[in-house]
């Protein structure tokens, strides 16, 4: 079972991750996963202008090298870019010489010390070593938009029912989370624009 929001014992259980931000403004952070995905990509981007929005984009290196003219673009539109491994490995099935040499890998592209796990899975081993060079950023809120299991309205739901101020917010601008994306994230914007909240980028 997939839960949207992050419960608080795991957040308590790893103190050395950031989870939220909460910094007593009415702020939420959104951010995506897995890109930059052609024509996706720069649709997100075009939504998040409508309402002034900036977000943090956890990249994969992999991704970055095959579009080097959208990466650069969040840049351009002035959103924070973030480290997520070159190939999208989960830190529980590799070797850490494997993981930390596929980051490295990544961020040669990317000149980011912020970091996100593929699928949040990450050894107490590697968040001690990547705490030396990175911020390890994780959520407070899934939209669960990958899941084409459920609807983009259940999307929604899973944001609006669970943010706070401060919240991370993770969508994912990838082609397996288009259908769902394409539906919430616009519902999103406006309900969040709605409710006062100004949504920024992490740094």
């Amino acid at each position: 079972m997939i839960i949207a929001k992050s419960p608080r014992l795991l957040t308590r259980l790893m103190p050395r991750i950031t989870w939220n931000l909460d910094t007593g403004q009415r702020t939420v952070y959104l951010t995506f996963d897995d890109g930059p995905t052609p024509d996706i990509t720069p649709w997100v981007l075009d939504k998040l202008r409508l309402y002034n929005a900036k977000a943090t984009f956890f990249a994969l290196g992999r991704n970055v090298d095959h579009n080097p003219g959208i990466f650069q673009q969040i840049l351009d539109e002035g959103h924070a870019a973030g480290n997520h491994t070159y190939s999208h490995l989960k830190g529980w099935g590799c070797s850490n010489k494997t993981y930390f040499e596929d980051i490295e890998l990544a961020n040669r592209l990317l000149k980011s010390k912020l970091f996100r796990p593929p699928y949040g899975r990450i050894k107490p081993s590697q968040v001690t070593e990547l705490q030396k060079h990175y911020r390890i950023i994780m959520w407070s809120v899934l939209s669960i938009d990958y899941n084409r299991r459920i609807s983009g309205d259940r999307c929604v739901k899973n944001v609006m029912e669970n943010v706070r101020p401060g919240s991370i917010i993770v969508f994912h601008d990838s082609a397996k989370a288009r259908k769902n994306l394409y539906h919430a994230l616009p519902v999103v914007l406006e309900k969040l624009a709605e409710e006062g909240f100004e949504m920024d980028k992490i740094e």
